[in-house]
């Protein structure tokens, strides 16, 4: 069973919503109105991914119990999953409808977050291996 990656990647998705949180809330309410919603998104959008191809990292040399290639595509994906699902959750809480907060992916700062999605999910196998590979 893949209980060990799953459980990397509840914890890597839920840390990538907390940070996203973070630096969302900065990005609103300080960058945004000093240089406009867009110009915020690109600064804010590596800063979020540099963290978190680095607690990729982390979470996959504390997590002994990921046996391979295949454990950390399962642990990427799980987070990229659990991070959607956190902020759809979050949406709702703030009033916003499952149709908007799809809607949303599609304008900025959505499309920024939904482009970051599959560098998330691959993180963990690019920036997690712990044997190099040799070639043939």
């Amino acid at each position: 069973m893949r209980g060990p990656a799953l459980l990397a990647g509840l914890r890597y998705g839920l840390e990538g919503f907390a940070l996203g949180f973070v630096l969302g809330v900065i990005r609103t309410m300080v960058l945004a109105p000093a240089i406009g919603p867009s110009v915020a998104v690109l600064i804010e959008f590596p800063l979020l991914l540099l963290a978190m191809a680095w607690r990729a990292r982390a979470i996959v040399r504390r997590s002994p119990g990921l046996a391979g290639t295949t454990d950390l595509l399962v642990m990427g994906i799980t987070g990229s999953l659990v991070l959607m699902l956190a902020e759809l959750l979050l949406g709702l809480a703030l009033g916003i409808s499952a149709q908007q907060w799809y809607e949303d992916l599609f304008h900025m700062p959505g499309i920024a977050g939904l482009a970051g999605q599959g560098p998330f999910a691959l993180f963990p196998l690019l920036t997690g291996r712990r044997k190099p590979v040799r070639a043939a």
